[in-house]
Formats: C-alpha cells, sequence, structure tokens
C-alpha cells in the first residue's frame, strides 16, 4: 500500500492478506488521535484495493491494545467527548462494513477501545495470556466506541452488563466460554494460526463472503421477515456470479474450485 502511517506497521502477505499492527508498544498501543487517523486511512484504502483480500489485526509488544489514550481522555469535555466517540464508532464501523474478512490476533490486553476495535473485526482469537474488558466506568465513563452495542450482542445482555459496570477484566478462557472469541491457543502458535484462518478465506468467493457480511450484520437486527427477504436477494446475487457457476462446476467434476471474484 502507498500509505507511510507512523504508529501502525504494514505487511502484505502473498495471499492478500493486509497485517496492520499497532504500534506504540511503548504505550500498550493505546488509541490516540494519530493512531485512529492512520487507522482510518488504512482501511479506506483497503476497501478499494482489490488486492487486499483480508485484514489481519494485532498489536506490537506484550499488548493487542489496551484502550483509549488516558491523557487525550484527560482533555476531553461533553462536546470533544461526543466528538471523539463518533469518530471511534465511525471508524471501527468501517472496518466491520469493509467487505472483506478482518480477524483480530489478541495478545495481552484488550481492553476498552482495544476490546471494541476486536469486537469490531469479523472474526477473533486469542493467546492464553490475552485478557478482555471494558473498564471504562472506573474512569467515570462508559465505552464510547461501539463497547455497550457489540459486546452485548456477541456475549448476550447479562455478560455485558457484568463486564461493563464492574468494568472487571477476563481471561482469554473465559473470553472463549463466553463466544467474545472463537479460539485460543498458545501464544508461539497465535499468528500462524490467524493466518491460517484468513488464507482459508482468501481461497473462497470473495462475493459471497462479502454477501454473507452483509446479511449477518445488517439482518441481525431486522424483523425475521425482512431479514429473510435480505438474504434472498443476497442468495440471488451470488447465483449470477461467475463464482458460482465455477464452485458448482468444480463440485460437481470432483476438483478445486479457481475463484475469481466475480
Amino acid at each position: 500500500m502507498e500509505l507511510s502511517p507512523k504508529l501502525l506497521k504494514l505487511s502484505r502477505l502473498e495471499t492478500g492478506i493486509l497485517h496492520i499492527m499497532l504500534a506504540r508498544p511503548e504505550a500498550l498501543n493505546a488509541l490516540n488521535t494519530e493512531l485512529m487517523d492512520e487507522l482510518q486511512q488504512v482501511l479506506l484504502q483497503a476497501k478499494e484495493e482489490p488486492s487486499v483480500k483480508a485484514i489481519l489485526l494485532t498489536g506490537e509488544g506484550k499488548a493487542f491494545c489496551a484502550g483509549a489514550d488516558i491523557k487525550q481522555l484527560a482533555k476531553l469535555n461533553g462536546q470533544t467527548g461526543l466528538h471523539f466517540s463518533r469518530k471511534g464508532q465511525n471508524i471501527f464501523r468501517a472496518l466491520e462494513q469493509l467487505g472483506k474478512p478482518s480477524l483480530a490476533a489478541i495478545n495481552g490486553y484488550a481492553l476498552g477501545g482495544g476490546c471494541e476495535l476486536a469486537m469490531a473485526a469479523t472474526l477473533r482469537i486469542a493467546s492464553t495470556t490475552a485478557a478482555f474488558g471494558q473498564p471504562e466506568v472506573k474512569l467515570g465513563v462508559i465505552p464510547g466506541f461501539g463497547g455497550t452495542q457489540r459486546l452485548s450482542r456477541l456475549i448476550g445482555k447479562g455478560r455485558a452488563l457484568d463486564l461493563c459496570l464492574s468494568g472487571r477484566v477476563i481471561t482469554a478462557a473465559e473470553a472463549y466460554t463466553w463466544g467474545l472469541v472463537s479460539e485460543v491457543v498458545e501464544t508461539h502458535d497465535l499468528l500462524m494460526r490467524a493466518k491460517q484462518i484468513l488464507n482459508t478465506l482468501t481461497a473462497l468467493p470473495p462475493r459471497a463472503l462479502q454477501s454473507m457480511m452483509t446479511v449477518i450484520d445488517q439482518g441481525y437486527d431486522l424483523s425475521l421477515h425482512d431479514a429473510l427477504e435480505l438474504e434472498a436477494a443476497h442468495f440471488g446475487l451470488c447465483c449470477a456470479t461467475h463464482d458460482k457457476e465455477e464452485g458448482v462446476k468444480a463440485f460437481l467434476e470432483k476438483r478445486v474450485a479457481e475463484f475469481c471474484g466475480e
């Protein structure tokens, strides 16, 4: 990619995976305005670049992301706080609606905004040393980057209330049991496993993946009738693609399909 961010490290894999590493290890990769601006720019470009097929999110050092930068948080008032919250929500929503699968590989702390960033990714896996929480209440605020909403949708209202009201931190094992992450692996296997998952996805038809993510995302809060209509519409769109023809033909011919994204 053409961008040269200072607080993110970007690398590309041959399979079309863009690896975005939060790179403020001295601050446990806390989300300041500069890092968030860079993330927004990278996501916008990744959305438009056909060669990018998936996103891998990690954090440099011993944490995934410890949350919003407290020094910047200290300066917020009612109006600037509202703007800061909306800014973070918009960036994380852009990740969620990228149209390409993303995976957060979480090592160490994923707290506050870090947990919210992970939840905006399509998938999440964690190392055995990962820890999750929404401790904003201990600072006199609430999660502002989507945490109150995505957490309840992922793990249920009761457990979301438990974490947000108490501000307590849970282990990777608890996060797995609650459905916040789909896998827990040893720290030294985390990156390899993340790449394996995304490599599997990048070999699949991208339009079908995009439709799948769109229907689940948009249909979740619709009535069942409307959600089924949305599903039917996207099923029809997929049936009109070259990749559908290739997938069915390859299955009948007992060979591996070669999808082209059309």
